[in-house]
Formats: structure tokens, sequence, C-alpha cells
């Protein structure tokens, strides 16, 4: 597979649905907002958007099939070699409050491992992207991440659980340690952004726990490609499947590793 040319064309679709979803929050109807769980939220955008996304990445690779959030049949990996994992609209409650954090999140995976990547900020027209082993960039701008190599330095991002809270007080607690001992932590409401931005530097690192697949997959091979380290709580590889995560710096991600653990005991 030719991954370049591939991400070249996500990036494309990306941008096209993209601009779908701009016009569409000028004029948002929240009376077709449904609930998928506790406080779970999904709308006909995210349907639309998904329809979209799946029409165009069915021409690019044809023989991939799809994880994606929006059909619940689609939720888990088949038989094939390939999979695209979406994300039709990442921060759907930011989307349908007017707040411009929200993205498309597009991942291939080949077997369990990601070979492509792409994060669409569609407000800021940010595009992330990258492929295995070649490197990562937003809009065509080669990015890394951070530089600062210690804990103390960094601005972390994380994600506030909205339907699992049985593990509240582990949460907490890792909060509490990390309110004292960086530059402090920010809730950006969508993962995929929350990815973005420590790839290119903005954030040192991001944690967060109950993730899916769709929320993950794109960019996390960004952030390795960016130079930075992912892996679940307890360090293994399983970070798209495995519903935690935590993506930093080399150094600052041994040092949130270690604060984990202490925690989440």
């Amino acid at each position: 597979m030719k991954l370049e040319k591939i991400c070249q064309k996500v990036v494309a679709l990306v941008k096209e649905v993209g601009y779908f979803l701009k016009k569409e929050q000028e004029n948002f109807d929240t009376s077709r907002i449904e609930y998928k769980g506790l406080n779970n939220l999904v709308s006909y955008v995210d349907r639309e958007a998904e329809k979209k996304l799946m029409e165009g990445l069915e021409k690019i690779v044809r023989e991939a099939a799809f994880v994606s959030e929006e059909d619940k049949s689609l939720h888990q990996l088949t038989n094939k070699t390939y999979h695209w994992v979406i994300d039709p609209l990442d921060g759907t409650t930011n989307f349908m409050h007017r707040i411009p954090i929200f993205a498309i999140s597009i991942a291939l995976m080949q077997e369990r491992e990601v070979v492509l990547g792409v994060v669409y900020e569609v407000s800021r027209n940010e595009c992330f992207y990258a492929w295995k082993n070649g490197n990562a960039f937003c809009n065509e701008a080669r990015i890394q991440v951070s530089q600062n190599v210690a804990l103390s330095q960094s601005l972390l991002a994380t994600g506030f659980p909205y339907g699992d809270f049985d593990k509240m007080i582990a949460y907490l607690n890792t909060l509490n340690e990390f309110m004292q001992k960086t530059h402090g932590l920010r809730r950006m409401g969508s993962a995929a952004v929350d990815l973005a931005y420590t790839a290119c530097g903005r954030f040192e690192g991001f944690f967060e726990y109950n993730l899916s697949p769709w929320d993950v997959a794109g960019g996390s091979i960004i952030v390795k490609e960016a130079g930075g380290k992912v892996s679940t709580f307890s360090g293994t590889d399983d970070f798209v499947f495995g519903k935690e995560i935590v993506a930093a710096t080399p150094t600052v991600h041994k040092e949130m590793l270690q604060v984990i653990e202490q925690c989440w005991d």
C-alpha cells in the first residue's frame, strides 16, 4: 500500500466533510438530538457525516471494512486485513453547544496496527495526519512533540468521564496529583483534538479512560510519528481497544505512568 497517497486522499475527503459540518453548525437543529446513553449524544449531522466518509473511504481502499461509532453493527473488527476506524464528529457535545472544538478522526488499521491517521479540526482548518514511518504533519508542515522533558514543565489534557463513573475516585486522585505537579490541565472535549495537540507540542501529554477505538485510533499514530509515546495506563500497546490511553513526550509519558500507577492501584 502507498500510504502517503492514501493519506492525501483521506485529507481531501475530510476537508469536504468538514465543510459540511461547519455549515450545519451554523443552523443546527437541537430538536434532532438523540441520546445513545447517559450524556452520550448523537445527531443527524453525525450520521450524515459518517455516511459521506464511508462512501469516500470505500473508494480509496476498497478491500477495507469499517469500525465506526454511529453504527452498532460496525463496532468490532472483522476478519478482513484492513479496517477504517472513523469518528465523523468527535466533540459532538461541543458542536451542539456551538463550541468550536470538534474534529473528524480517521484511522486505517492493518490487522491490529494503526498505519495511517488523520484528525481534522474543522473550526481552525487544521488537518493533522501521519502514516507509518512517514513523520507527522499539520497542513503540510512537519510537526513534533514538545521538547519539554519534565512533567513539572508540562501542560496536560484529559477528558472527563461522562457515562462510566466506577473509577471516579482513582481519576480524581490522578487529577489531584497532576494539578500539583504540572503547569495545569485542560479539558477540550475531543480526544482526537487532544491527541493532535499533543503531537504538535501544544500539550506535553494526554490521558483519559472509558474511550472507544474511534476516539483514539487516528490521533495515536500522529503522536507516535511526531516522536511521542502512546500506551494504556499499565504501559501496554493495546490502547486502541483497551479503553484507556496515555500519550505524551517520551520522558513525560514515563512520569505520567508513574503517577497513574500510584493512583489506580
